[in-house]
């Protein structure tokens, strides 16, 4: 018998969003912005950019070395991110 898929529990989830949340400051700075979706159960976290990140050629730089580094070190289980429109 196979093992259901697991789910992130509300407290991972909470503690996702409250990194992304301390991160938006920065990012509405430089005139964009940066929404929680999801957590989803493999660890991979889902945002959305908003205003200038939207197809900005450093967003992909932003969201792997800010962004994933930040959830990866607060964030227990947090496997990556991933931007969706």
């Amino acid at each position: 018998m196979a093992t259901p898929p697991t789910t992130p529990d509300d407290e991972t989830r909470a503690r996702a969003a409250k990194v992304i949340e301390l991160m938006r400051p920065a990012i509405q700075a430089d005139g964009g912005d940066i929404e929680f979706v999801d957590l989803l159960p493999d660890g991979v976290v889902r945002i959305r950019l908003h205003g200038a990140c939207v197809g900005c050629p450093s967003s992909d730089i932003t969201l792997q070395t800010g962004v994933e580094r930040n959830l990866r070190a607060h964030v227990p289980g947090v496997t990556g991110v991933e931007a969706i429109d």
